[in-house]
């Protein structure tokens, strides 16, 4: 019996706001929410970002519209960007240059044409005799100003001592606290439900922590006159996200990597964690990621590649000289050119079924399975490639072979990878097209989030799995609704690319798929199934006895998590932060021939091991 991954949690955060509860969804279809729902929106965003004014008030909700969802850049001044430029000084034909220096300022290798002379104890003067280099600090102005942004107000370093932790760290504590706590289960409780080693955290960033306090510090302190410190390279690490949610969230002792697969990183982690369950190697395994990369030589690094929305191409698109729109910068499928980085963090709790319906956990939905394959021959690492046919397709084929002919034509919806690049709504779409057609689906809706939230790198997928788990729950599929037109070669055949909210009837949204393209030729699809499509299948499996029992422990399980979201309305709660709690040692443990039991856990760690070869030994 093949066990059936379980999303019973889901948190996190993304420009449109806090992911639990369906909080950031809702920020993307606020025009098509009922006044009961849209007020609690903006309660929920007014909190987030630290409002004083009432939630209720016109002014208030025009301040959190403007200041969500892809805007102008926030995070530093645009128009005063660090540089340095490189001069020569001195001139061969005016003779020595003269100029004075504090002691202190000297370089450690003096130049040979220098001749260096005291004035005071504290002061020399310099005579050089021949030009030298020399970098003047600068200034420069951003040729992109617009990115995805958290909501503004919102710190995530002020919920925790973050002690000069990397942005993408502190994003990462948030992400990982709001899934668990959306759960209803205690830390605690989960830890006493299995085995050490059948909880696991698959978690991390494809880019790494490149702010100040990370490798941006290690590589750009010294060429400052600054020191670089101890804790630039190892929270710089790109598995760290991971690693901060073991150590300082769960206290984990088991499974645990940082996954990496460029923009498909959030559907490798979830994978991952799909595969072990199935497997029936663990039973808990918090996925998720956390991306920070709204920083100067970032957003320059990806300029100069031509992946990025540049100001000046985005007023020619509009024939405008007044500045870009930055609200429409991502125009996925339409005409466009770039993509809009942006940052987040976003984390799903999946269990095993057995286990979901003996804790009475929530289900928001379950995952059958992610398919990840290679590109083949490129012609360049960043070129699209044939893999995301051959993802795309065996995730159709697994929908087939789950829901029926009829399920996969008029049961689906795609929430696409949708980057806003040229050559993405050309390949993308002929491949969506094609399997459209082969399989006999007509109209089949297409969603492109990254439009509302722009592309967070490694957690663009879990921004896709909220738009997903959101429709499932409220039956509105998020419209692309920064375009007014569909590209003349985008292939549209079978395809429906909604440019309002579409509503899908409860027939529709049976099941979704998420594709994901990254650099280097890293494609995964994955197949998410509905709350009602799951739960259909465990009573097949279960029985409807078990589905009442579910139901009842359920209820204390759902009170508790909406406690947690109630409470989350009125201030955000505190990140969870275990530092030096509960921290053990090996004279701790209780060690035997055939187990291992560690304080805080239930259950032993079995250490005698089933021979895997044992027609091949004695």
């Amino acid at each position: 019996m093949t066990r059936l991954p379980v999303i019973v949690g889901f948190g996190g955060i993304n420009a449109a706001g806090r992911a639990s509860f369906d909080h950031a969804y809702r920020r993307l279809v606020i025009e098509a929410l009922s006044p009961s729902q849209r007020a609690t929106t903006y309660r929920s965003l007014a909190t987030l970002m630290n409002l004083s004014g009432d939630p209720a008030d016109a002014a208030v909700q025009q301040h959190i519209e403007r200041h969500t969802l892809v805007r102008r850049i926030e995070h530093f001044a645009l128009d005063e960007v660090l540089t340095h430029r490189a001069a020569l000084m001195g001139s061969a034909t005016d003779g020595p240059l003269t100029f004075q220096l504090p002691k202190r300022q000297l370089p450690e290798h003096l130049p040979e044409q220098w001749q260096v002379d005291n004035v005071d104890e504290r002061t020399v003067r310099i005579t050089a005799t021949a030009p030298f280099n020399v970098l003047f600090p600068d200034r420069t102005t951003s040729r992109v100003s617009s990115a995805g942004q958290v909501p503004t107000g919102f710190d995530p370093g002020a919920l925790y001592p973050s002690r000069s932790h990397p942005r993408g760290l502190q994003l990462t504590l948030f992400g990982a606290s709001d899934a668990l706590r959306s759960t209803g289960l205690e830390i605690d409780l989960l830890k006493q439900s299995v085995p050490p080693d059948a909880l696991a955290v698959y978690s991390g960033s494809a880019m790494g922590q490149l702010d100040a306090d990370g490798y941006g510090g290690l590589f750009q302190n010294t060429l400052l006159g600054k020191r670089v410190t101890a804790k630039n390279v190892p929270l710089g690490l790109n598995e760290m996200p991971g690693d901060f949610v073991n150590a300082y969230v769960l206290g984990s002792v088991g499974g645990t990597a940082g996954i990496i697969g460029a923009c498909a990183t959030f559907l490798y982690a979830v994978r991952q964690g799909v595969a072990d369950i199935k497997a029936g190697r663990k039973r808990i395994v918090i996925v998720g990621n956390a991306e920070a990369p709204i920083v100067p030589e970032v957003i320059e690094g990806y300029r100069v590649m031509g992946a990025l929305a540049e100001d000046e191409a985005l007023m020619a698109l509009d024939g405008r000289t007044d500045g870009p729109d930055h609200r429409r910068a991502a125009r996925p499928f339409s005409t466009n050119c770039g993509f809009t980085v942006a940052e987040g963090a976003m984390y799903a709790v999946l269990m095993d079924d057995e286990l979901a319906l003996e804790l009475g956990a929530r289900i928001l939905g379950s995952v059958p399975d992610v398919y990840v394959n290679a590109d083949g021959y490129k012609k360049s690492i960043p070129g699209p490639g044939i893999g995301n046919y051959i993802s795309m397709a065996k995730a159709m084929g697994l929908a087939r072979a789950i829901l029926g002919e009829e399920g996969l034509r008029r049961g689906t919806h795609v929430q696409a990878h949708g980057t806003s690049t040229p050559q993405n709504r050309v390949t993308e779409s002929h491949i969506l097209s094609t399997l459209a057609g082969i399989h006999g689906i007509d109209q089949w809706p297409v969603g492109a989030v990254k439009a509302y939230v722009g592309h967070s790198m490694a957690p663009a997928a879990g921004d896709q799995l909220a738009a997903v788990l959101g429709t499932f729950s409220h039956g509105w599929l998020p419209g692309i609704t920064t375009i007014d037109h569909i590209a003349s070669d985008v292939h549209q055949a079978h395809l429906h690319f909604p440019m309002q909210h579409l509503e899908l009837a409860p027939e529709q949204r049976r099941a979704a798929l998420i594709n994901a393209k990254g650099f280097g030729g890293n494609n995964a699809t994955g197949l998410f199934l509905s709350p009602e499509q799951t739960r259909s299948m465990l009573e097949r499996r279960w029985g409807r006895d078990a589905l009442v029992r579910h139901a009842r422990r359920q209820e204390s399980t759902a009170a508790a998590a909406e406690s947690y979201d109630k409470a989350m309305l009125e201030a955000t709660m505190p990140s969870i932060y275990r530092f030096g709690e509960g921290v053990l040692e090996g004279g701790d443990l209780t060690l035997e021939r055939d187990s291992i039991r560690i304080p805080g856990f239930g259950q032993p760690v079995r250490t005698a091991v089933d021979n895997p070869y044992s027609d091949m030994t004695d």
